[in-house]
């Protein structure tokens, strides 16, 4: 009896899948400090807080408000309640509260907004008119020193 030998391939180790390359998470909070701050109804300041990015449904809803179809300057308070989730202590912030707010403080927001939803950052461009060296600043707020 002959015996026959066989030889079957052995498959290669299969080399491991290239890693994914890291997806960085969308940001969705920022962080700010208002540049005076909401004064509450027992005299307490709040100046930091967090607004969230915009969806579609943020921008649609405040146009069938009637306070907006009323007086449309009003949109951008119904439309910054939506969008700010916390200033200091206060996390139900409603247009009652946005109204109550400093006229530097409301434009500081707006701005605010404006370059999250568009612009996708909180960075402005400035320049120095001591030396007129450019750099960019984070206008979200913080204090000195921090990042």
């Amino acid at each position: 009896m002959r015996r026959t030998t066989i030889t079957v391939p052995v498959p290669a180790t299969p080399e491991p899948a290239p890693a994914q390359p890291q997806r960085e998470k969308m940001r969705t909070e920022f962080a700010f400090e208002l540049p005076r701050g909401y004064v509450d109804d027992s005299g307490v300041t709040h100046r930091s807080g967090v607004m969230r990015l915009a969806t579609a449904r943020d921008e649609l809803v405040p146009l069938r408000d009637d306070r907006v179809r009323e007086n449309p300057a009003y949109l951008t308070v119904v439309l910054l309640a939506r969008v700010i989730t916390r200033i200091g202590d206060i996390t139900d912030v409603h247009a009652g509260i946005v109204e109550n707010l400093f006229a530097s403080d409301l434009a500081f927001l707006q701005d605010l907004y404006r370059r999250i939803n568009s612009e996708g950052h909180t960075r402005a461009g400035v320049t120095c008119p001591e030396c007129r060296h450019e750099f960019a600043v984070d206008i979200a707020g913080g204090r000195l020193g921090e990042s």
